[in-house]
């Protein structure tokens, strides 16, 4: 399957920028000449939106499309319905049709690995692949993590966000064990940081003396921007709406990280202490 790295950008809590940080990852690795893949597998389908598509469910060829076909023992040929943006971004789109394609996995043989199957296709063809999760720990998002090498876990500096990072924590370490014994953790990143406040620092502080000990916290924090959440709209990056922004720098600095643990994690033995 080459030397595709997948990661699953994952948090069961909404609103704490996993559409952002996936956008903005897949486009910074992919404007360093890499060949990147997106999934959106969120049925809301921000990241669908983020990179250009205004309404999702006008899309004949979505996610939910391959996860149909595999259910039915199917095959979909490399590249069907990927779309292309113009930042250099490959990307599988998403819609509203997943949530009816996710119920019905209750029942299907294997259906943790039904995405995996999908992607394991696809790594061939691909440097990177980055899967935007749904918020929520369903089937879906067990299926992502299935797929992936690594979680990099998005969450914002508030006492709600981070307090339910252990949950996940447990739920990643329970698929390592019983589904995807390769699986790795990446990191914990703080996103939508107003490190002026008092409240951050502590949350911050907290992380890092706390869950930092047993796994890595990004030191890259994404901080909050007006300009980043125009973004969507527009379509398009960080980089290409605001390039000499807070934001963008602090993505390429976290592209600069996740670049740095490289394929470490796939030999890693680490025991994260979640069992």
């Amino acid at each position: 399957m080459g030397d595709c790295k997948v990661y699953a950008v994952c948090n069961q809590k909404g609103g704490v920028g996993k559409t952002s940080v996936s956008v903005s990852l897949a486009t910074a690795f992919a404007q360093m000449g890499n060949n990147v893949l997106l999934i959106d597998s969120d049925p809301q389908g921000s990241a669908t939106i983020s990179l250009g598509v205004s309404n999702p469910d006008e899309l004949d060829f979505t996610l939910a499309t391959v996860i149909s076909t595999y259910i039915n023992d199917g095959k979909v040929p490399y590249y069907e319905g990927i779309l292309e943006h113009p930042e250099g971004v490959d990307f599988l789109p998403c819609n509203i049709e997943l949530s009816g394609v996710e119920n019905s996995l209750m029942n299907v043989m294997s259906r943790e690995k039904i995405l995996k199957a999908y992607v394991d296709q696809e790594r061939r063809y691909y440097d990177y692949i980055f899967i935007d999760c749904m918020p929520s720990l369903g089937m879906m998002t067990i299926n992502a993590l299935s797929a992936a090498d690594s979680v990099i876990i998005p969450t914002q500096p508030t006492y709600l966000s981070s307090k339910g990072i252990n949950l996940l924590l447990q739920s990643v370490g329970k698929v390592k064990r019983f589904i995807n014994p390769d699986l790795q953790i990446a990191g914990v990143l703080l996103t939508m940081v107003d490190s002026r406040t008092n409240n951050a620092r502590m949350i911050e502080d907290a992380l890092r003396r706390g869950i930092g000990t047993k796994i890595n916290v990004f030191q890259t924090m994404i901080p909050f921007s007006v300009r980043a959440a125009e973004c969507p709209n527009e379509g398009v990056s960080i980089f290409k709406h605001d390039p000499d922004g807070k934001v963008a720098e602090a993505y390429r600095n976290l592209t600069e990280e996740v670049m740095s643990l490289g394929r470490e994690e796939k030999d890693r033995s680490r025991d994260y202490g979640f069992r």
